[in-house]
């Protein structure tokens, strides 16, 4: 049976600029939202779990965040996992609600945020090129078990690295959308 699985490449590298998307989502430009909260991962319980499997996330007004953790023993990991997350959030402990007060987007702010985008978007290239290497590494087990030929496993890398090059067209596309979006140009 055949290692390589077209298929199976074209969904991962999919999946890569997904997750990059949804992690650019999660960069707020102004306006309060639930998503600006989705790549927090809080250590409770001896494992990592993302912030709204222990609290209910909501926006009561437009500029602020309210956490209410459900367990009381969760709040001062949920508030550390905020504050160390990079978003520029300073959260409000009271009892056992997080209040997140949404501050004015400075120019600093704002670089920072672009620079946040750049680092998302280098993360998903560096997962788009590992589907790279695995997608031409199992052409190359392939050629050694003799179901395909050289000359085939050249034409198959040449696809691989087009679809690789197609992705990460898609991922610095997103990540340029998302910096002009946050640097206001």
């Amino acid at each position: 049976m055949a290692a390589y699985d077209k298929a199976d490449l074209e969904r991962r590298m999919a999946g890569s600029v997904e997750a990059l998307k949804s992690d650019l989502g999660g960069l707020r430009t102004g306006r309060a939202s639930i998503s600006l909260l989705d790549p927090v991962t809080v250590e409770v319980y001896g494992s990592h779990m993302p912030l709204n499997t222990i609290a209910t996330v909501s926006v009561p007004e437009p500029r602020m965040i309210s956490v209410q953790v459900w367990d009381k023993s969760n709040v001062g990991p949920a508030d550390k996992a905020i504050r160390s997350a990079g978003l520029g959030l300073n959260p409000i402990v009271d009892g056992t609600t997080l209040r997140l007060p949404i501050p004015d987007l400075t120019e600093d702010r704002r670089k920072e945020l672009a620079k946040l985008a750049g680092k998302y978007a280098e993360g998903a290239r560096i997962a788009a090129r590992n589907v790279r290497r695995d997608g031409m590494d199992s052409l190359k087990v392939d050629e050694k078990k003799g179901v395909i030929s050289e000359d085939e496993r050249k034409r198959l890398e040449t696809e691989v690295q087009k679809l690789t090059d197609a992705t990460i067209a898609d991922i610095d596309a997103a990540a340029t959308a998302k910096e002009k979006e946050i640097l206001g140009k």
